[in-house]
């Protein structure tokens, strides 16, 4: 659980702004979950009033924007009202994994962009010239279904030792080795198996009479 991993109290000093709270709503949110660490279970304004320097009317203010902004809330239960933070709480989580959820987007995002600017590199130098668009759209296909750059650049590597300078070359290496390594895990491999069928439906259409014989037809 996010809530066990990271105090709510540092999050709330990073997102508060963010949650449109000024400093008073702040002060006043840390002495609320002062008061329920310590065991009370309704915190009013009074409550506050002796904890803070502030007066109990204004602190009731802040108390009725905090409940309309929905940080706080008051439930009932057990013949009792209680005060809690649980609002606020799930507010931060969520924003906490958001974030978190952003910088391992952009992490990734940087790594692929590296991944790519290494691949240009190498292609550029091995095969002395520019990259084409359509030979850079290709490589970030590359990239996006998974193989690695170094996979990418040992691939280009063969197909130059074997004489061949095209990246349809290449790709052929790559899903070659794809398939080797399925075979070798799992025994088989999709990409043999869908060569191996569409084989056999080839040959299965080649042996189709597709044209009957007139004169046998009217016999």
């Amino acid at each position: 659980m996010v809530g066990e991993a990271i105090d709510f109290r540092f999050l709330l000093i990073e997102n508060y702004k963010k949650l449109k709270l000024n400093e008073n709503e702040l002060a006043t949110i840390f002495i609320i979950d002062h008061l329920i660490g310590q065991g009370n279970s309704l915190i009013t304004a009074d409550s506050l009033a002796l904890k803070m320097t502030m007066h109990v009317k204004e602190i009731d203010q802040i108390l009725a924007a905090l409940l309309k902004k929905g940080v706080i809330d008051y439930v009932s239960g057990d013949k009792k009202t209680i005060t809690t933070l649980e609002p606020l709480k799930k507010r931060l989580y969520r924003e906490f994994q958001i974030s978190l959820a952003d910088e391992q987007k952009a992490n990734n995002s940087r790594e692929i962009e590296e991944a790519l600017t290494n691949i240009y590199r190498e292609f550029q130098k091995n095969l002395g010239r520019v990259l084409s668009p359509l030979e850079i759209s290709r490589i970030r296909e590359w990239v996006s279904f998974g193989y690695s750059d170094e996979m990418i650049i040992n691939a280009l590597k063969e197909a130059l030792a074997k004489g061949k300078k095209s990246l349809r070359s290449v790709d052929k290496i790559l899903l070659s080795w794809v398939a080797r390594d399925d075979i070798e895990e799992e025994g088989h491999s999709p990409l043999s198996e869908s060569w191996s069928k569409n084989i056999e439906e080839t040959i299965r259409i080649a042996k189709t009479p597709w044209l009957v014989n007139d004169d046998k037809k009217d016999k």
